[in-house]
């Protein structure tokens, strides 16, 4: 096989999975055959396309080979009139993939099957963790890492998200308008935890995926014209474009992670912050703050500074007090830690992170101890900043801050305790 079809079907991967698993949920309402046949049309792409050579267009190529893989295995399942009828109707839709209207007029089935994910019947981490493995394609190992679970249990809440969806007869379409409110906060969770995984990626040699942030932002846009007067929709998008727009930044060319303070401002993207600031104006308006609209004033902050010099810490860390109280969770009292170590002093920082450190609460991820050791570092304890970036270390999920880790671990040893 030559890289030049490997790297077409992993970008095909990245690019149609999503869509293609929707659509055929759509058809079907079968959410395991879905993601079979979606699986068994890539495979059988690595198979022919080094043979016949790659296709004008790989999505139409997919999309068509999932969809008679689907009406093949519910020819072979059973011979009911019913599931008859149901294979007739898929042939009838052959070009259908795109998109089928409902009440709603959203004519995105990523975004209905994000809705029918986030239906209240389900659990808040079900529902997330349901959609970010149906719409971006996300192992069960890689979900389970994002919400810091064993991938034992997330598989067991998958299998009963879906039986739940199944069982109930959950409808596959967007709710009418006065239904939204009520899944308003898992949709969000899942954008952003959508957008997240593309910003960071949980695993592999790359440290950002470009596609997932591209497409949590299309998303979010599409939510927030769908709900205009949910002031939370535009804190969310505020919040993706302030980020996307340090994209070019974050990594150098040879891979490396730049951190904030390292990053050359002139390169970032100055029409996505002015946008992000615009669109934050917006939902502040409206005079409902809620965590993405701090999230994204925090960002805001960033972004909106020439020189890393001149940022306005205690701003930021005043924030993150906001936004502790809104949501108290160990991740957000880690970066407000951080925020109060710039602002404070690294002392002030560290007690916090001892304390988050003591709780047990994010045993496992590897920012704690990344952070720990900064502290510790900048207090001048190196032989236990050592001993926290080897932790860290240990716990990166990808090669991007390895070798960052790597180079503070080794930086720390040289200089030796002060």
């Amino acid at each position: 096989m030559t890289a030049e079809v490997e790297a077409a079907v992993a970008e095909a991967f990245r690019q149609e999975w999503g869509r293609i698993v929707a659509a055929l949920i759509r058809v079907t309402g079968d959410w395991d055959l879905a993601e079979e046949c979606a699986q068994e049309a890539f495979a059988l792409a690595l198979e022919r396309w080094p043979r016949d050579g790659l296709p004008h267009r790989p999505g139409a190529w997919l999309t068509t080979t999932a969809r008679n893989r689907a009406v093949d295995r519910l020819r072979r399942r059973t011979t009911e009139a019913a599931k008859l009828r149901e294979v007739a109707t898929m042939a009838s839709v052959h070009n259908a993939f795109g998109s089928s209207e409902d009440d709603s007029g959203v004519q995105d089935d990523r975004l209905r099957l994000i809705f029918t994910c986030c239906h209240p019947a389900l659990p808040l981490e079900a529902r997330v963790a349901l959609t970010l493995r149906t719409l971006t394609g996300m192992t069960t190992a890689e979900i389970a890492r994002a919400f810091l679970v064993t991938e034992a249990t997330m598989a067991k809440r998958l299998v009963r998200a879906k039986g739940k969806i199944s069982n109930a007869g959950i409808p596959y379409r967007v709710p009418p308008a006065h239904l939204l409110p009520e899944r308003t906060g898992a949709v969000l969770a899942v954008l952003y935890l959508l957008f997240n995984e593309g910003y960071s990626a949980s695993t592999g040699a790359d440290l950002m995926r470009w596609d997932l942030c591209a497409e949590a932002i299309r998303l979010a846009r599409l939510l927030a014209r769908l709900m205009p007067d949910e002031p939370e929709t535009y804190g969310l998008v505020a919040l993706m474009l302030l980020h996307h727009s340090r994209r070019a930044t974050r990594v150098d060319a040879a891979g490396d992670l730049v951190t904030l303070d390292h990053q050359d401002r002139t390169r970032w993207n100055q029409g996505e912050i002015d946008e992000g600031v615009a669109v934050l104006e917006t939902a502040l308006r409206r005079d409902r703050p809620g965590p993405y609209q701090l999230q994204a004033a925090i960002a805001a902050c960033h972004a909106t500074v020439a020189d890393a010099a001149d940022t306005d810490w205690a701003q930021i860390a005043e924030l993150y007090g906001q936004l502790v109280r809104v949501v108290p969770s160990p991740v957000v009292k880690l970066n407000q830690a951080v925020a109060v170590a710039m602002a404070d002093g690294p002392a002030a920082g560290l007690e916090l992170v001892e304390t988050l450190h003591a709780s047990g609460d994010l045993t496992g991820y590897h920012l704690l101890p990344a952070t720990r050791a900064d502290l510790l570092r900048r207090l001048g304890r190196r032989t236990e900043a050592a001993e926290a970036y080897r932790e860290a270390l240990a716990l990166a999920p990808t090669e991007a801050e390895r070798r960052y880790l790597a180079n503070r671990l080794a930086e720390t040893t040289l200089q030796g305790e002060d």
